[in-house]
């Protein structure tokens, strides 16, 4: 795994929504990346990609449509891993167009380590 830092663009994302929420609380230093994510809710599934991600929650480019405080089980597709990483419950916090941010409120103590793991690599890269 020693090699993922290659695989994406390793710098803090200066990058804010659109329309920035008033009560962003984002405390993690946050990375760009570009990889696969599925994700399932009550009413919709579908795919996309995964454009940054933090300890606390990513952002999402889908063409699925997705509704604000809407809930989703998450599989992120990071490559150098055997298995998707998954979340077991994320919250959509905000929705501008076809893309969407997501706090992790539900995830294992294992898939949390192999995250924190992953961010360290990714920080180390830079």
């Amino acid at each position: 795994m020693r090699k993922l830092g290659s695989l994406f663009k390793s710098k803090p994302s200066d990058q804010t929504p659109a329309k920035p929420l008033p009560d962003d609380r984002r405390v993690q230093p946050r990375f760009t990346t570009q990889f696969r994510s599925t994700f399932s809710g009550q009413r919709e599934e579908g795919q996309g990609r995964t454009l940054d991600i933090s300890v606390g929650g990513c952002k999402i480019e889908s063409d699925t449509k997705v509704m604000q405080g809407g809930k989703l089980e998450c599989r992120l597709h990071i490559p150098g891993l055997d298995w998707p990483l998954r979340i077991d419950e994320a919250t959509v916090r905000w929705v501008d167009g076809n893309t969407f941010g997501i706090a992790f409120s539900r995830i294992s103590p294992e898939e949390l380590a192999k995250l924190k793991t992953i961010l360290s690599e990714l920080e180390q890269d830079e």
